[in-house]
């Protein structure tokens, strides 16, 4: 079992203590698993994402928190979360793992993803210049997705 899983376990199980709402501190998570904060940040946007039924607010600083909500959403209410907290510009790899946990929830098919993925892949885009391809794939996944609203 590796480090992501172990955090990921632990913040689970405290979780479900807690009654499905929890505070932690980025720096206190990080030293009790020895990683840097950066791993608890990939546990954070890996497993509890929107996508996975989860609101993760977070603040960063001295006294910066991380506040765990479990939700439960129907779809179309998640995919518009999704939508509205997509920043400007997206890469390839954060755009593989929303469509990811979109399929994986079963807010979106097998068969959109693929085609979101393909639309947005570094082949799809090859003809627009590299400083401009993560607006783009930002944007035409928004617009997918409003679709599939």
């Amino acid at each position: 079992m590796g480090i992501t899983d172990l955090i990921a376990g632990f913040i689970q199980a405290e979780l479900d203590e807690a009654g499905g709402a929890l505070e932690l501190q980025r720096s206190d998570l990080a030293q009790r698993f020895g990683c840097v904060p950066s791993q608890i940040n990939y546990v954070m946007s890996t497993r509890f994402s929107p996508e996975h039924g989860y609101i993760v607010e977070s603040r960063r600083g001295g006294n910066g928190y991380i506040r765990i909500t479990r939700v439960r959403v129907d779809r179309q209410t998640l995919l518009m979360h999704v939508i509205n907290t997509l920043g400007d510009e997206l890469d390839l790899g954060s755009a593989k793992a929303i469509v990811s946990n979109l399929a994986s929830s079963g807010a979106i098919g097998a068969e959109s993803a693929q085609a979101i993925l393909s639309a947005v892949s570094e082949n799809a885009l090859r003809s627009v210049p590299r400083q401009y391809r993560g607006t783009l794939r930002a944007d035409l996944v928004k617009q997918i997705l409003i679709h599939l609203v």
